[in-house]
């Protein structure tokens, strides 16, 4: 099928990476995989995060020109469908329904959240927008269970939602823990490292909000595990760079600054085992990674953590915020490595069973087929 992908908060070929722009270019790999002809239909940024009511306004108008563009471009051959990848208030789509209703085709969107508390506010034609997107939406994939409440009232048919766990490619993360004994005797020697403490890894951007206050919860349950023998290895960068070294210090901990993928992977595979609050996290992709990787992983117990990690088996899940609990789940795991080897392979297995891309590409594929045929 020839698909028309758009993705409003965050083009896939952003130069800014983010976890937003992995999600998108997972999307198009997945379509692609399963054999669709997928294109970007536009690369325009929707986003406004000030709430400017002109600066919103000339998006719409710009939106609008180029659906109009779209329409007369593509007159002769439409695409099957259109499919866009994370929308709300902040970052709706002027573009989908617009080119869906011209063309008559379906629209499908991804990871769609709709906040009733925005009607009226500094986004009130943003949130308008997202709602007339998802009343649109023949399917609408969720990635987060925490969107589904939302979502569903403005819904006529409650099977127009199709949950779809998050999904990476495994592949190397399960090639990288191979030689988990290499890396680590590698990062050992670049970093000064015990090889015989725990270490402890921690991938994550390091930008005020949500991320900041995840920091600030794990920096305080590692104050918490004073006496124990851990290396806090914590990959990431950004604005907040600054308040994330203050709260840790300095003692035990390395701070390795912004990674490649192919340098979390490593990172990963050299570590004992993953911690991260998730304070209001969708569901985490780093924790995704670390699991394919083969390390367990403690973490806030989110709803779409708690998809991912499976409390007592792959991880330990604690109420989210309470770096007391964080901290309990990080020694119990740092003083038992036999738990910690077990629950690093059922980790592992899980991720290839439920999270990998050729499962996603599957599922995806199944609904697109399905909604066209309808």
């Amino acid at each position: 099928m020839r698909i028309a992908f758009y993705a409003p908060l965050k083009a896939p070929y952003h130069p800014v990476p983010s976890g937003d722009r992995r999600v998108a270019r997972l999307f198009l790999a997945a379509m692609r995989r399963a054999g669709h002809d997928v294109r970007v239909a536009s690369r325009l940024r929707a986003f406004d995060g000030d709430g400017d009511v002109r600066r919103q306004a000339q998006i719409r108008k710009r939106a609008g020109a180029l659906a109009s563009r779209y329409v007369r471009s593509h007159g002769a051959e439409p695409p099957d469908l259109w499919f866009t990848y994370h929308l709300y208030h902040k970052a709706p789509d002027w573009l989908g329904p617009a080119v869906s209703a011209a063309f008559s085709i379906p629209y499908i969107a991804a990871e769609a959240s709709f906040a009733p508390k925005q009607a009226g506010g500094p986004w009130a034609d943003g949130h308008l927008a997202v709602g007339d997107a998802i009343r649109a939406a023949a399917r609408i994939m969720v990635l987060n269970p925490d969107d589904a409440a939302c979502l569903m009232p403005l819904l006529d048919a409650p099977e127009t939602l199709v949950a779809l766990p998050p999904f990476i490619d495994t592949g190397p993360a399960r090639r990288a823990s191979a030689a988990r004994e290499r890396h680590r005797a590698d990062m050992a020697a670049r970093y000064g490292l015990r090889p015989d403490s725990v270490w402890v890894a921690v991938v994550a951007m390091m930008r005020p909000g949500d991320k900041l206050e995840s920091y600030r919860i794990l920096a305080r349950a590692k104050r918490r595990l004073c006496g124990l023998p851990l290396t806090w290895l914590i990959a990431g960068d950004g604005p907040a760079r600054g308040d994330v070294e203050a709260a840790f210090g300095a003692d035990d901990t390395v701070f390795l600054g912004g990674q490649t993928a192919r340098e979390i992977e490593t990172l990963h595979a050299a570590a004992d085992l993953v911690a991260w609050p998730a304070y209001r996290e969708a569901f985490g992709m780093a924790l995704l990674e670390a699991q394919a990787g083969g390390i367990p992983v403690v973490a806030g117990a989110s709803p779409g953590v708690a998809q991912i990690v499976a409390h007592g088996d792959t991880g330990l899940l604690t109420p989210v915020g309470d770096d007391t609990m964080l901290a309990g789940a990080v020694r119990r795991l740092a003083e038992d490595r036999a738990l910690r080897e077990s629950m690093g392979k059922a980790a592992m297995e899980k991720a290839e069973e439920f999270h990998d891309i050729a499962v996603a590409a599957r599922h995806i594929d199944r609904v697109l087929r399905e909604t066209v045929t309808a």
